[in-house]
């Protein structure tokens, strides 16, 4: 019999699990632009993924999504042909391996092997030789040595430099350099903050919860929300019973404190109605609701998509009183003017505010967006505006600090109507320092630990 007989082969290795899960989720994510904190979970659990297992593909996907940017511009120079000219399945295995040899602790000689293991199960023996090789090239300098080589050179190009050292588009980079007013030291600090992993911060809902609940259950207070609490090492929230029940919920300290500085805006004469004009899916509407409860004020949500309109309903499930979640378009109004006493406006925007806990948003988002986005951004203002009455306020919030969709846009509005006016938001939250020079107020990463949420307070005297 010849020695090549299949019954004479040795066993070809079988890949890493994690790694495995970890390649097809953020094949998921480049390939069907999925979303990668949906994809992961649903992945992990039916994996069974759990402990250091479930640690590791986080980092592995979250990650080479995070600096896929960079990642591209390293491998640029010892891939052959343009990486625009690869197969997607192969420079997705070139970008992971990558991410392996050089932010993580993982030794060069496994992660290369291992990538080369999954290759071959994933795409074949013929494409598990250039990956071999390329890893191999890439695993003989640091990151840092690599940004030398590849990136501008910052005293030609700061913000060139920034976009590969930092992996974030130059043009988000501009845009940051602009709300931050400078191009310094700061910068810098706030692109490093958005690179870190997000924090697990809960809302302990008043009433229903409250943050010594939450601490009893393993998490800690944290730093200026009166309802947060941050869940230190991650895990899974729904282990807490009080987030499982829906008295307290997963929801960023910046979020909390938006909507809370709404409630606490002074208001003088009725108040008993209020209205979340951009719900879904519905995290500052359960808030609100739960503070709003115990004055006997009542929440209406509107939220034009009817998967995010249940999901509102679901957030809102827990919270005793008459609530009520409409499926419309808000810049549309089937409410008379006038109706409300305090109007959240948190608006479809571009999400830059939260790069930390979306990975690939960065590599997806175009300065296109943002422009495309202003006409509703600013129909939505107008209409919260109109629906608030005389004396009422209305809280203008993004996820975003891009001044295009925050400052620029209330400014617009206000001129157009000469019916409303901007209050000092600051105020609202005298325990948190740095939120920029007034009247709005504008929350950073660097500064505060949470997304970077913008807030603007008008009035309608």
């Amino acid at each position: 019999m010849s020695d090549r007989s299949p019954r004479n082969r040795a066993p070809q290795r079988r890949p890493d699990k994690v790694r495995q899960v970890a390649y097809q989720v953020i094949r998921q994510v480049t390939s069907q632009d999925g979303y990668a904190n949906l994809a992961l979970n649903k992945a992990l659990r039916e994996q069974k993924l759990s402990g250091r297992d479930a640690a590791f593909c986080t980092e592995l996907v979250h990650g080479t999504l995070r600096w896929q940017g960079t990642y591209d511009a390293i491998l640029a120079g010892n891939v052959s042909r343009p990486l625009a000219e690869l197969d997607p399945e192969l420079l997705d295995l070139l970008r992971l391996g990558t991410h392996q040899l050089l932010r993580m602790r993982v030794d060069s000689y496994a992660a290369v092997n291992e990538m080369v293991t999954l290759t071959r199960v994933v795409s074949g023996q013929s494409r598990s030789g250039l990956v071999n090789a390329v890893l191999r090239k890439v695993s003989q300098r640091t990151f840092d040595q690599w940004i030398v080589d590849v990136a501008p050179h910052s005293d030609d190009d700061l913000f060139g430099f920034l976009s590969v050292a930092k992996a974030h588009p130059r043009w988000i980079v501009e845009a940051f350099a602009d709300a931050l007013h400078t191009d310094g030291y700061e910068l810098d600090e706030l692109l490093d903050a958005d690179n870190e992993p997000p924090r697990v911060t809960l809302v302990a809902r008043p009433g229903l919860a409250s943050v010594d609940d939450l601490v009893e259950a393993g998490a800690t207070k944290a730093r200026y929300s009166p309802y947060a609490a941050v869940l230190q090492g991650g895990g899974d929230p729904g282990r807490i019973s009080a987030v499982s029940a829906g008295r307290a919920g997963v929801q960023d300290e910046g979020s909390q404190l938006v909507a809370t500085a709404l409630a606490m805006a002074p208001l003088e004469g009725r108040d008993a109605k209020w209205l979340d004009l951009c719900a879904g899916p519905g995290g500052k509407a359960a808030l609100l609701a739960a503070i709003g409860r115990q004055r006997g004020v009542a929440i209406t949500a509107v939220e034009p998509l009817p998967h995010r309109a249940e999901l509102v309903r679901s957030n809102l499930r827990a919270v005793p009183g008459n609530h009520q979640v409409l499926v419309g378009d808000g810049t549309k109004p089937t409410w008379p003017e006038g109706s409300f006493d305090r109007v959240l406006a948190d608006v479809p925007c571009s999400g830059l505010g939260a790069l930390r806990r979306r990975p690939e948003a960065r590599w997806r988002r175009t300065p296109e967006d943002v422009v495309e986005l202003r006409p509703l951004q600013e129909q939505l203002l107008d209409s919260a505006i109109a629906s608030v009455r005389k004396g009422g306020v209305v809280a203008y919030v993004t996820c975003t600090p891009h001044l295009m969709e925050t400052r620029e846009v209330v400014d617009a509005v206000l001129a157009k109507r000469g019916d409303a006016v901007l209050e000092d938001a600051r105020a609202l939250l005298p325990d948190v320092p740095s939120l920029g020079e007034g009247p709005d107020l504008q929350l950073w990463p660097h500064i505060h630990g949470t997304d970077a949420m913008y807030l603007a307070l008008i009035r309608r005297p």
